[in-house]
C-alpha cells in the first residue's frame, strides 16, 4: 500500500505530500483543484508515459516520489523476475527534466518503464472514468471469469503446459521441413556423393598426377639424356669411368713410392665408385621410364576428372573435395536419423497436445461453471445500488487453443427491464457502466493480493440512498485493501477513514494546488459544504454530522 506520496513541480502543484491511512482514504476539493492531476503523477509511477507539458516550472525537473509497504503481498518473486532486489519498503520514483528527458527508479535502481508497468500492476489499480472502456475487452472479461472462479493456478498449469506444446509444435515441424527440404535435395546430393566415392582420391594424389603427367608427356627426352649420360659415362669410346680406372692404376704406383699421394688416390678411387654408382642409378631411371601412350590417357583423365570435381564443387584442392565429401555423408546419416527424431517429436507432441486439451476443459468448465453465480451476485449488487432491472449474462465459443484456453467468453448487460442484454458496445450509458464496473471491481477485491485501488469519481451520476451503499460497499473493500476514493458526493465522503482537501493556492502569481488531512471538525464543515454550498445551513451542518455518526 502507498505509505507516502510525494510530487514536486507537476502542472498546478508545486510540492505536495500525502500520507494515505492503511484503510479507506476519501479525497474531495473544488472542481479543478487537482484531485485528478495528483491521479495523473501516480500513473507516472506505474510507467505511464511523460513529457515536459507535465512541468509547472520548466526550469526545474518533475518529480514525483511514491513510497509502498509491500510486507503483506508476497511479491519477492515479482521483483526476482526484473532483477531487482526486494525492499519490503520500496520507493518507485519518476524524474522528467525540462529537457523532456524521463527517468524511472525503484528502490534508487535505474529501471525502464516497461519494468515500472510489470511490478506496478501488482501495487496498484486505478480506476477513472475511461476504464469502463475496458469492460468491452473480451480478454478484460476472460479475467474477471477466471479472477471469479479462482482459476489462478489452473490457468497458470495451463499456460505453462500450452507453452510447452507450441515449443514441441514448432519443433516438429522444423524436423519435417528439415525432412522435406532434405529429400528436395536427397539425389542430387546422392549423386555427388557417389561421384566423390566413385572418384575415391587420396590426399597427395594430386601432386604425385601432375609429376608422372610432366614424366609420361617428356618420356622419349628423357631417355634419351638418361642414355646419352650412360653412355658418356660408361659405354663410348673415352667413357669417363674407364679414364679414371686408368688414372687411379697411375696413383696407385705413386702411392707405392711416397705414402704422400695415397690421400689423392683415395680421392679418386672415391669418385670411381661414386660415378660408377651414378651410372647403375641411370641406368636404372633410365629403364624405368617407359613412352606409355596407354598410361599417359589414364593419368590425364585421372587428371581430367579432379579438375572436374573440383570446378564442380568450387575448390582447388582434394582435401577440400574429401571435406565436401565427408559433409555429404553425414547428410545422408542425417536422413535416416531425421526419421527417428520425427517419430519422437511427434510422440512428445501428442502427449502434450492432449495435456494441454485436459487442462483446458477443465479450465473451460471452471468457467462456465462460474457463469450464473458471478452474473447472480453481479445482479445483486447492481440491485442495491439502484439498478434493480439489471440483467447480466454470458455468452461462450469453443474456439481454438491459445495462451488463455478455448473459451471465448462474452459479457453482455442490460440495465433495463424488458431490455435483452447485450455486448457492452451495445451500450451507451457511461453512468451504468461505471456502476457495473464497480460492482466488478468489489467482487474482484477479495479475489485479488491488490495493495491499492484508487477510484477517481466513480460515483458520477448517483446520490441519495445509493451512494450511501456504495460508500459502505467501498468500506468493505478497504478491510483488505488500501482504498482511495476521489468523490464529490458527501455520502461517499461521510465514509472514509481519513478525509484529504485538494485546494488551490491563488496567494502567488500562479495557482498552485496543495493536500491537507482534514481533521474531525474541518471534515464536518467540509461535508456541509458538500451539502449546502460555501454557506452552509445549520440543516446543511445537521446532516453532515449524521453522516458522519452514521458511518
Amino acid at each position: 500500500m502507498i505509505v507516502q506520496l510525494r510530487i514536486k513541480n507537476y502542472a498546478l502543484i508545486e510540492h505536495l505530500e500525502m500520507l494515505p491511512f492503511k484503510g479507506f482514504n476519501i479525497i474531495t476539493g473544488e472542481t479543478g483543484a487537482g484531485k485528478s492531476i495528483m491521479l495523473g503523477a501516480v500513473g507516472l509511477l506505474m510507467g505511464n508515459r511523460a513529457d515536459t507539458k507535465v512541468l509547472s516550472n520548466h526550469d526545474t525537473k518533475c518529480v514525483i516520489e511514491g513510497e509502498f509497504d509491500l510486507s503483506s503481498y508476497s511479491l519477492e518473486s515479482i521483483f526476482e523476475e526484473e532483477n531487482l532486489d526486494y525492499e519490503s519498503i520500496s520507493i518507485f520514483r519518476r524524474e522528467i527534466s525540462p529537457s523532456g528527458k524521463s527517468r524511472a527508479f525503484i528502490n534508487d535502481t535505474p529501471v525502464t518503464l516497461d519494468t515500472m508497468r510489470a511490478i506496478g500492476k501488482y501495487l496498484m489499480d486505478i480506476h477513472s472514468q475511461h476504464q469502463t472502456l475496458e469492460l468491452g475487452n473480451k480478454d478484460f472479461q476472460l479475467q474477471l471469469v477466471d479472477l471469479y472462479a479462482d482459476n489462478t493456478s489452473l490457468l497458470a498449469d495451463y499456460s505453462n503446459t500450452y507453452i510447452q506444446y507450441r515449443k514441441a509444435e514448432s519443433a516438429y515441424q522444423e524436423l519435417v521441413q528439415e525432412q522435406k527440404n532434405n529429400n528436395e535435395q536427397s539425389d542430387y546430393e546422392t549423386f555427388l556423393l557417389d561421384e566423390l566415392k566413385k572418384a575415391d582420391f587420396q590426399e597427395n594424389e594430386q601432386e604425385l598426377l601432375e609429376q608422372e603427367m610432366e614424366i609420361l608427356d617428356h618420356a622419349e627426352e628423357i631417355k634419351t639424356a638418361l642414355f646419352q649420360s650412360f653412355q658418356i659415362l660408361s659405354e663410348s669410346e673415352f667413357a669417363t669411368i674407364n679414364s679414371l680406372l686408368e688414372a687411379k692404376t697411375y696413383l696407385t704406383q705413386l702411392s707405392k713410392v711416397s705414402t704422400k699421394y695415397e690421400g689423392i688416390k683415395d680421392r679418386l678411387e672415391s669418385t670411381f665408385i661414386e660415378l660408377q654408382d651414378l651410372a647403375q642409378s641411370i641406368t636404372l631411371e633410365e629403364q624405368s621410364v617407359a613412352v606409355d601412350p596407354k598410361r599417359q590417357e589414364e593419368v590425364k583423365e585421372r587428371l581430367s576428372l579432379l579438375f572436374m570435381l573440383q570446378q564442380k564443387h568450387n575448390v582447388s584442392t582434394i582435401h577440400e573435395l574429401n571435406a565436401i565429401r565427408l559433409d555429404l555423408e553425414a547428410k545422408t546419416e542425417r536422413n535416416f536419423d531425421i526419421e527417428g527424431e520425427i517419430t519422437k517429436a511427434k510422440d512428445i507432441l501428442d502427449q502434450l497436445k492432449n495435456k494441454t486439451s485436459d487442462i483446458a476443459q477443465k479450465l473451460s468448465k471452471r468457467r462456465i461453471d462460474a457463469f450464473v453465480p458471478l452474473q447472480d451476485k453481479l445482479e445483486s449488487l447492481l440491485s442495491e445500488l439502484g439498478m434493480e432491472n439489471s440483467k447480466i449474462g454470458f455468452d461462450n465459443e469453443i474456439a481454438t487453443p491459445d495462451r488463455f484456453g478455448i473459451d471465448r467468453i462474452l459479457l453482455k448487460f442490460s440495465a433495463n427491464k424488458g431490455v435483452e442484454a447485450q455486448t457492452i458496445k451495445q451500450v451507451a450509458s457511461g453512468g451504468e457502466l461505471s456502476r457495473l464496473m464497480f460492482c466488478i471491481k468489489y467482487i474482484l477485491a477479495n479475489k485479488m493480493a491488490l495493495p491499492t485501488i484508487v477510484f477517481d469519481e466513480i460515483d458520477s451520476g448517483i446520490s441519495g440512498e445509493i451512494a450511501l451503499k456504495m460508500g459502505r460497499m467501498m468500506r468493505d473493500m478497504a478491510e483488505n485493501h488500501q482504498v482511495i476514493t476521489i468523490t464529490h458526493l458527501p455520502q461517499m465522503a461521510s465514509y472514509g477513514a481519513s478525509h484529504f482537501y485538494v485546494y488551490k493556492d491563488n496567494n502567488e502569481a500562479t495557482a498552485k494546488s496543495n493536500i491537507r488531512m482534514l481533521k474531525n471538525e474541518e471534515r464536518e464543515l467540509e461535508i456541509a459544504k458538500m451539502i449546502g454550498g460555501e454557506q452552509p445551513s445549520a440543516a446543511a451542518f445537521e446532516s453532515a454530522r449524521e453522516l458522519l455518526i452514521n458511518s
